[in-house]
């Protein structure tokens, strides 16, 4: 298995997290089961080998470029065979100022990126799979995002969504929804709307998935030792909100969430979890 990661260029950084790549084969009559689980970004993902399944039918990966939206709860990719991809990761409101569509319309969603771009998809997957360097492919990738921005970048509200994004970040969600509307010059309504549009989920939702990715952080650096510091610590009012949220986004309590897998917060640290 090999893994590589790459930030974006300077004109993109506002945009993107990061661009992240993958080459693993899975011998033959085998398979690894990885759950996915809410974590605040969307991403668009390049299948230039075999593609996982899912075990929903709702979400099964039925092209090679796909985005997906944010999630509101958890799902299962079952992988078998060679697995070759390149990924790019968009910050919270970053994929909006790429397509001229609501966000929220990507919500719960694998969607094929030719749905979105009729006539370009074939060519950027071609030069994708052509192309066998990461830096290469980022490259390809960079140029396909700058022409979109060129198009698309005039965005009214974006600034404002961004300097909320910031906040939440700051507070590591731990921020009412009235405050961050104020702080927008938004009423609440049209801030849960505009912030929907912008970012593709509700405000509500967003803050209960980045207080997960932030629980989630906290264990990996190893600055909750027990369940109550991580309740405390990633701003839950008690034990039973955190397992109750847990239990929503990943299926399993926060016990069982960290016995089966080594913490890893995508939202809040800059490396993949393969």
């Amino acid at each position: 298995m090999g893994y590589s990661i790459a930030m974006p260029s300077p004109l993109l950084s506002r945009f993107v997290k990061h661009y992240w790549t993958l080459e693993n084969c899975i011998p033959f009559g085998q398979q690894y089961i990885q759950r996915i689980v809410p974590n605040g970004l969307i991403e668009l993902m390049f299948y230039l080998g075999d593609r996982p399944q899912t075990r929903d039918p709702q979400r099964s990966i039925t092209a090679n470029t796909i985005i997906t939206g944010h999630l509101s709860d958890y799902y299962d990719l079952r992988i078998t065979g060679q697995l070759s991809l390149f990924s790019i990761l968009f910050n919270p409101q970053g994929l909006s100022m790429f397509f001229d569509i609501p966000v929220n319309e990507l919500n719960n969603q694998h969607v094929p990126l030719k749905y979105i771009f009729k006539t370009d998809t074939d060519e950027l997957e071609s030069k994708l799979f052509e192309e066998h360097t990461f830096a290469g492919r980022i490259k390809i990738v960079e140029h396909f995002l700058l022409q979109l921005l060129k198009k698309n970048g005039d965005k009214y509200n974006y600034e404002r969504i961004e300097h909320t994004i910031n906040m939440i970040n700051r507070s590591r969600g731990a921020v009412s929804i009235d405050f961050l509307a104020s702080e927008a010059c938004f009423g609440r309504k049209q801030f849960e709307r505009v912030f929907s549009k912008y970012i593709g989920t509700s405000p509500k939702q967003f803050l209960r998935t980045i207080r997960l990715q932030h629980a989630i952080h906290l264990r990996s650096k190893g600055t909750a030792v027990n369940l109550t510091d991580l309740t405390y610590g990633a701003g839950y009012y008690d034990q039973s909100h955190m397992i109750n949220d847990f239990q929503k986004l990943t299926g399993l309590t926060p016990k069982q969430f960290f016995d089966a897998s080594e913490p890893f917060s995508d939202y809040f640290s800059n490396t993949p979890r393969i």
